[in-house]
């Protein structure tokens, strides 16, 4: 378990921002946004650059470019930010929601157990399915040592 609560936000922000839309959606019906909610930045979708390093420690080359799209809102006292892959601003304004009502620490502990913790199982599940995808397409290669 980790103590630091940064590393606990980095952790939570990166599992909103890789959930399905829907998944979050449906978990967030629950709960209702502070009256006091105001949007300091609109979800706004672009363009980011990916880089990469061949082998991983040679030089960064641009690999392509990404559709990320980002939010920022404040509510109940706090700031939430998101930024998701695509382009779809439901999901980034409700990450950066959620981001922000996980912060107060009154309503912490029933957003965990009712949004984060059914996120991470669901994601759980899908990197198990694609785990299994690919180990059953997986082709082992030996070779046939000629005698002398």
């Amino acid at each position: 378990m980790d103590t630091s609560p940064n590393l606990a936000r980095a952790q939570w922000m990166s599992l909103l921002a890789q959930a399905e839309p829907a998944e979050l959606a449906a978990a967030m019906d629950a709960f209702a946004p502070p009256a006091d909610t105001a949007w300091l930045r609109p979800a706004q979708t672009g363009l980011y650059m990916l880089r990469g390093r061949v082998g991983g420690t040679g030089p960064q080359f641009n690999f392509g470019e990404i559709t990320v799209t980002r939010c920022s809102v404040q509510a109940g006292g706090h700031i939430g930010h998101a930024w998701v892959r695509g382009s779809n601003p439901r999901h980034a304004e409700l990450a950066a929601l959620a981001d922000a009502m996980l912060q107060d620490s009154a309503q912490h502990a029933s957003l965990r157990m009712q949004v984060i913790e059914p996120l991470r199982r669901a994601l759980d599940t899908r990197r198990d399915d694609a785990s299994r995808k690919a180990a059953s397409s997986k082709v082992e290669f030996f070779t046939v040592v000629r005698g002398e």
